[in-house]
């Protein structure tokens, strides 16, 4: 049986926060996005990123908040100087920055974050070039399972290619999903030129699944 913690309503519908057991459960519209039973890839996004990433004085953009997972294991690289968060819903912000998410609550309240709340791709399309060393974007479940509909743009061309302008030279962009994607890899080699896929496995519960990064250097 799940508690609600807290519970929001936009023009996308409804945002919902619950505890089931131990753990925190984010929902939209009714469908599971992310919980913090789970977390071992939105840190992995991070991890596997920055471990490739050379230098000091990174700056890094995350699309999407969600439990803000990401954001802390971003931030646990003492290399990053600035951390921008995009989120378009401003209820998860205020329930992260009033302490309802308690394994990430310090995080956004870090002297280097810089939090957004809007569209992505809106967002993204307002920064300078070359602006960021690392974009990491977990915006959804995947290319296949969107949240919102309006987000398949952001696995396009069009898309990777303005977040490719916004990456420094060998600057890296990743993108999380819940499966594999070969049109995802094949849009960003058409982009990048490169795309490395990297596969993790995850025990949720008795069941075992596969979770997918996908990365691509300028």
């Amino acid at each position: 049986m799940a508690e609600l913690v807290a519970r929001g309503e936009t023009e996308r519908g409804e945002l919902a926060l619950l505890r089931r057991g131990d753990s925190l459960e984010l929902r939209v519209n009714g469908v599971f996005v992310m919980d913090t039973a789970h977390t071992e890839t939105e840190r992995e996004l991070a991890t596997a990123t920055l471990r490739a990433v050379g230098g000091a004085d990174l700056r890094v953009l995350i699309g999407g908040l969600g439990l803000g997972f990401t954001l802390r294991e971003v931030l646990a690289d003492r290399r990053v100087r600035e951390a921008h968060v995009v989120e378009i819903e401003p209820d998860l912000v205020t329930w992260h920055r009033d302490g309802l998410v308690p394994e990430t609550a310090a995080a956004i309240g870090d002297d280097r974050v810089r939090c957004h709340v809007g569209d992505v791709a809106e967002v993204i399309a307002a920064q300078p070039p070359e602006r960021f060393d690392v974009v990491l974007l977990d915006v959804d479940n995947g290319p296949d399972f969107l949240v919102y509909d309006a987000n398949s743009a952001i696995y396009r061309g069009e898309f990777l290619a303005r977040s490719k302008e916004k990456l420094v030279p060998g600057g890296t962009l990743a993108i999380w999903s819940a499966d594999t994607s070969p049109e995802l890899k094949a849009a960003l080699h058409e982009v990048f030129g490169n795309c490395e896929e990297l596969a993790i496995p995850v025990q949720l519960g008795q069941h075992e699944t596969t979770y997918h990064l996908f990365l691509s250097v300028r």
